[in-house]
């Protein structure tokens, strides 16, 4: 009698998450798994298992793609922000009828000695920031930078992956790094830089959190840009070990 044949689990990556969830999966052979990342970083961190790079050319492309490689499994483990990318794999699972998880680390939340502020969008951001403060530490990603470069009296610290594309800000000093951050290298940078104001996305997780204690620590505000919206009806998990106990009752 011949063995079922290993389950194929594409994951929508990009984030730690995914690629803890894609460690897991490549060391179970019950299972195959495809990482998609859409090739935004130069240089990924590429997790075990296999890796498509690039888009698929939206739901029809997604869904494509899901029936031409005999995937059973779907898990979208993008950024949080990555907003296109979840509704076209909600459309895609309607399309095919492949299950599909959301797999989203919780946000994070202000405590006690926190001044923060808040936008829907990085539109709203810009417009808020000048009244917060005039030297910024803006860690919303490159990908949005041109939506500050009106702001010619402020100073913006930039911190990305990769160089930022023009349009910038003016007045812009770039700083190439990935994350995790250290709580003592985001104090030493706030100071350096004589950083006002903090602007960043509601990312959660750990790997840049301690700027968020930097911040409190030194009063400095926090400008948080709210998640997007994301589709009705998926099933969500916040940690890798909850998909894997998803996939196994799926």
């Amino acid at each position: 009698m011949s063995a079922d044949p290993p389950r194929h689990v594409l994951v929508l990556g990009g984030t730690t998450e995914a690629r803890r969830l894609a460690e897991a999966l490549a060391a179970d052979p019950a299972y195959r798994v495809t990482t998609s990342l859409a090739g935004r970083v130069s240089a990924p961190v590429l997790p075990p298992g296999e890796v498509r790079i690039g888009g698929f050319g939206g739901v029809a492309g997604l869904a494509e793609w899901i029936a031409g490689h005999g995937v059973t499994h779907l898990v979208d483990a993008t950024h949080p922000f990555a907003e296109r990318m979840s509704f076209h794999a909600s459309g895609a699972q309607a399309r095919t009828g492949v299950p599909l998880l959301a797999l989203r680390r919780p946000g994070w939340a202000p405590g006690p000695g926190d001044d923060w502020h808040f936008a829907d969008s990085l539109a709203e951001a810009a417009l808020r920031l000048p009244e917060l403060g005039g030297r910024a530490f803006l860690t919303t990603g490159r990908m949005g930078l041109h939506t500050f470069a009106h702001l010619a009296d402020t100073w913006f610290l930039v911190r990305s992956v990769d160089p930022p594309d023009a349009p910038v800000p003016p007045r812009l000093e770039v700083l190439l790094a990935r994350g995790p951050f250290t709580l003592d290298g985001e104090r030493e940078l706030l100071a350096r830089h004589r950083i006002e104001v903090l602007v960043t996305k509601d990312s959660g997780g750990s790997a840049t959190a301690p700027k968020l204690t930097a911040a409190r620590e030194t009063g400095i505000p926090v400008l948080l840009v709210r998640r997007p919206p994301v589709p009705e009806g998926v099933a969500e998990a916040e940690r890798p070990e909850a998909a894997l106990e998803w996939l196994a009752g799926a």
